[in-house]
């Protein structure tokens, strides 16, 4: 019996998972620190309008359920639509992210969610040609300002697009 609990305490094997276990816990290897429930304020229909230029954005996204959030966006110039995208928010293992479809591209684009506070999220990739960084802030419950950064050409660059809320059931 004695030698027993001496393997036991004395089992290198033991320790080891003991120890890595201390220092890499399971929580360590993903993002659980964000719950896509988290971006709920960008739920509902946004919109710019600047009527001087005949220019309108709209987005829109559905509230987080079954761990993700589907949007669309558009822009639309006097009467003629000039871009659409499709979007999504995806809670996975390893993290949010963001995965954006423009009309011009022929691929999906996924942005890694960075920073996450009740009023702001922030999505990055490094690598792809512009933007590398969406930031989404809310001001009030019926502001909000999308931001697209990053460097091209060279130059940092960035755009601000300040959206009111649509209370319209069917937006525009």
């Amino acid at each position: 019996m004695t030698s027993r609990i001496f393997r036991i305490l004395f089992c290198p094997t033991l320790w080891i998972c003991c120890l890595w276990g201390v220092i890499f816990p399971p929580c360590a290897f993903t993002q659980g620190e964000y719950s896509i429930a988290e971006l709920q304020f960008l739920s509902g229909a946004w919109e710019m309008s600047v009527p001087e230029r005949g220019l309108t954005i709209t987005e829109h996204w559905m509230q987080p359920l079954g761990g993700a959030m589907i949007g669309m966006g558009r822009t639309v110039v006097g009467d003629q639509m000039k871009s659409w995208e499709s979007l999504r928010i995806i809670q996975r293992e390893t993290g949010i992210e963001y995965i954006a479809k423009p009309s011009e591209k022929s691929e999906e684009t996924t942005f890694k969610l960075t920073k996450l506070t009740k009023t702001e999220a922030v999505f990055e990739n490094p690598d792809h040609d512009f933007p590398q960084r969406i930031i989404y802030r809310l001001i009030d419950e019926n502001s909000l300002t999308a931001r697209i950064e990053g460097t091209r050409d060279g130059q940092t660059r960035g755009m601000d697009i300040p959206m009111k809320r649509s209370t319209e059931p069917n937006a525009k």
